[in-house]
């Protein structure tokens, strides 16, 4: 029985790889994008068990002996770049099986234009995404700053006209270039920031509390010197 389970396990494995060989991201850019934008995502739902957010997660629509002839001109598989997926358990997955995940379909992927994506690659994503029935598609490409979406309507993906301060209507985050980079910003208006960011402001911080710290001890020593009680007043 054991024996047999770990062929099933290992035929699993075969079937539907936790890996398609390519590297994360090809730059550092495309990688602190990347990174920048799961983490805002992931601070944004933090409160919320039931949203799933990854990056460079393999993606399985369906059973691979379920793939009708259609089907199978499609890539079997995508890793978006950034995938946001509503109404699923917030846990570590080694791959997002559609058909182990009440078949919801991941809602939003958003991917970064790398060198190694061409015309070819980049199209059959979005025939993936569009047949598969991502609601909101996003691709940024870094080297000439522009950014496209599509929305899904009548069953389709339909590009949106003007990117520059559009709201994803799923997630309510917005987008702006005209800082010559992707920004994104949460509905309370803060912008995405990188680690090193977040640590940046933190040090400013707590260089702040302690400079307010010292000159409040050096007035109580002033009082003191007035023959006033600082703790008094």
């Amino acid at each position: 029985m054991v024996q047999e389970l770990l062929s099933q396990a290992q035929i699993e494995a075969r079937l539907y790889p936790e890996s398609d060989g390519k590297p994360m991201a090809d730059n550092t850019v495309q990688f602190r994008l990347m990174t920048t934008i799961v983490g805002g995502f992931s601070v944004l739902f933090k409160e919320r068990q039931d949203v799933f957010v990854a990056g460079d997660l393999l993606w399985y629509p369906k059973k691979k002996e379920t793939l009708t002839a259609a089907e199978k001109k499609l890539p079997s598989s995508q890793a978006p770049d950034i995938m946001v997926v509503l109404g699923v358990e917030k846990k570590d997955r080694g791959s997002y099986k559609q058909w182990e995940e009440g078949n919801i379909v991941p809602q939003v992927a958003i991917e970064i234009v790398s060198p190694s994506n061409d015309k070819g690659g980049m199209e059959n994503k979005f025939r993936f995404y569009d047949y598969y029935g991502v609601e909101e598609y996003y691709v940024y490409d870094p080297e000439l700053n522009q950014l496209q979406g599509w929305l899904r309507s009548g069953g389709k993906l339909i590009e949106i006209p003007q990117m520059e301060g559009w709201r994803s209507p799923l997630l309510g985050v917005s987008f702006s270039t005209s800082e010559k980079q992707l920004q994104v910003f949460a509905p309370t208006g803060e912008m995405f920031e990188t680690y090193e960011d977040v640590v940046r402001e933190r040090d400013r911080a707590t260089e702040r509390a302690e400079s307010a710290e010292s000159d409040l001890q050096q007035l109580r020593e002033k009082l003191r010197q007035l023959n006033i009680d600082p703790d008094s007043l």
